[in-house]
């Protein structure tokens, strides 16, 4: 390698590389020839050729530190980390501990450091309080706190000042990929469901709110996700701004529903409001049962689990979607359709018979 391709080549460093954005975003870095890909997590994982792990407790500052600040090489820095905690205002002091203790720890050692990717969401806009204004645009003003992800850009943008490096922040709606062991994994949840719905000979009943049923939502692939963010972090365009990120169309749940049960082979019944998290909680020994006689992989029921984040999601019983435009105004084209995407996620699914 010589000395111009050493200087092009791209260290990107994922913060929360195990979550469904995390995982995907690395696996389409691995694609692109001149990104060298490290991945933090809790947990680790298996390095590879281009992609080493480093497992790390963000939450603990001298652990952040120990492990990260001789990662002097790092160029990009990918934040798509979460804590989950019971209410909203407990979401606050882990999350913005978690990116200040990444920054702290790399920015002092990392000369080389361009870019700091922020990941958010339709929180920005109160979208998780209730009825908001749709469609929902980066310009929009706050809402009033407690807000993790406006104190975590609060943070880059005062820490930027004066910095050669450049922040970005990509608001996604419910973002859908394939990941294990996630809180927020909409897709799961619709799998899993639908697969013990047949296994119990039962019709796939929409659980959400009855307006839920009826509501204009959007949601976001995750793979549609990693090239978005990838894009905004290497595109000098996007320097220090805010992008919604979304597929592209918009899609009801009584339209969407029964082409899902269609594909599972099943027929659909009237909506029924119940909370998964109560109603799922008893069914262990269901999924211990279909892993064996199915021959998936060995995966705890509660790694394929979000029933708590499906009660969320299913509970919007109002219009969930934003703007999109600004990311075409500056550059960034690509779009899928919606039920592609769900089917698509489906097929991996069953090719990594993590569902019957």
């Amino acid at each position: 390698m010589n000395s111009t391709e050493t200087a092009a080549r791209k260290v990107a460093l994922v913060v929360g590389a195990n979550g469904v954005i995390g995982r995907n975003l690395i696996d389409y870095l691995v694609m692109l020839p001149d990104w060298d890909i490290i991945g933090v997590s809790r947990r680790g994982g298996m390095s590879s050729d281009r992609v080493r792990y480093v497992a790390a407790d963000l939450l603990d500052p001298a652990d952040s530190s120990d492990k990260l600040s001789r990662l002097t090489e790092v160029t990009h820095i990918f934040y798509a980390a979460y804590q989950d905690r019971p209410t909203w205002a407990e979401l606050v002091a882990p999350n913005l501990a978690m990116l200040v203790n990444v920054v702290e720890a790399i920015e002092p050692v990392a000369a080389g450091l361009q870019h700091i990717s922020l990941m958010q969401g339709f929180k920005v806009y109160g979208a998780h309080l209730g009825p908001f204004k749709t469609p929902a645009r980066e310009t929009d003003a706050n809402h009033m706190p407690p807000e993790f992800n406006i104190d975590q850009q609060n943070f880059l943008e005062q820490r930027q000042h004066g910095k050669a490096w450049t922040w970005s922040a990509l608001r996604p709606s419910v973002v859908c990929g394939f990941a294990l062991g996630n809180p927020m994994n909409l897709a799961m949840v619709i799998a899993v469901y639908a697969s013990m719905s047949k296994e119990l000979g039962l019709p796939l009943r929409f659980p959400g709110k009855p307006g839920a049923y009826h509501s204009l939502l959007e949601m976001t692939d995750a793979g549609l996700l990693a090239k978005a963010t990838v894009w905004a972090a290497t595109d000098e365009r996007c320097a220090n701004q805010a992008f919604n990120i979304t597929n592209g169309d918009l899609f009801r749940w009584n339209e969407l529903w029964p082409k899902i049960a269609a594909y599972f082979q099943l027929e659909t019944a009237p909506p029924l409001p119940m909370s998964l998290e109560v109603i799922m909680a008893d069914k262990e020994a269901l999924w211990d049962a279909m892993v064996q006689k199915y021959g998936l992989e060995n995966n705890t029921y509660k790694d394929v689990s979000s029933w708590r984040f499906g009660d969320f999601v299913f509970s919007w019983d109002y219009d969930f979607f934003a703007d999109g435009t600004k990311a075409r105004r500056f550059g960034f084209h690509e779009f899928i359709d919606t039920e592609t995407m769900f089917l698509d996620i489906f097929d991996d699914l069953r090719r990594r018979k993590v569902i019957p």
